[in-house]
This record gives C-alpha cells, structure tokens and sequence, in this order.
C-alpha cells in the first residue's frame, strides 16, 4: 500500500515539474491573476481565460467553424470539376492517340510496299 501512495507521489511530482518546466504554471498564473485583478469581472471567465491563453473566443470560434464548412463545401465543389476536367483530357488524349493510330495506318497504306 505504501509502495502505491510513493509511485502516486512521485507521478504527481513528476507531473509539477514538467508543467513547470514547460511554462504552464507561469502562464496559468499570469492569467488567474489577470481575472483576480479585474474590477469587472467577465461574465465568463473561461472564456477570459481562453481569450488570455490565446484562443478564439466563442463568437470567433463560431465564425471559423463557419468559414471552416464554407471551404470544406468549396473544396468538394473544386475536387468534383477537377475530376471531370481529368477525364474529359483523358478521353481527349485517348481520341487523339486512336486517330493518330488511325492515321498512321492510312498512310502506311498509301505508301508503297516496294517503296516505288
């Protein structure tokens, strides 16, 4: 049982310092004291953190989503007429290569065989 509660310990310590290390508890802090300082306080304040950590806020997050499945819509337009367009130039390029066999073989034929 002790053995359990040192490795817990340990974890959680290990867990202290990477957030430490990596900058986490000095930019959580700067935020919870930028809300403790605010005369009004945000009617939301996960979204004044939010805001403060660098994310959109809820409204710009709404406006991306938007714009977001705007563009997918655009994308799929776009992929479908340059799918068609490639098989359109694929038959072109087909009918042009079978006249071009079509041709080669006429003249051939006008040709004579003993090159008189």
């Amino acid at each position: 049982m002790m053995r359990y509660k040192e490795e817990k310990e340990a974890k959680k310590e290990a867990f202290r310092k990477y957030l430490e290390s990596s900058g986490v508890v000095d930019a959580v802090t700067k935020v919870l004291v930028a809300l403790y300082e605010q005369d009004d306080k945000p009617s939301s304040a996960l979204e004044f953190i939010q805001q403060k950590l660098g994310g959109p806020s809820l409204s710009e997050y709404e406006k991306l989503q938007v714009e977001m499945s705007d563009l997918q819509i655009k994308y799929s337009e776009l992929l479908s007429a340059h799918q068609g367009t490639c098989k359109e130039l694929e038959e072109i390029m087909n009918m042009h290569a079978m006249t071009s066999t079509t041709k080669k073989d006429t003249d051939d034929e006008a040709q004579p065989k003993d090159g008189h």
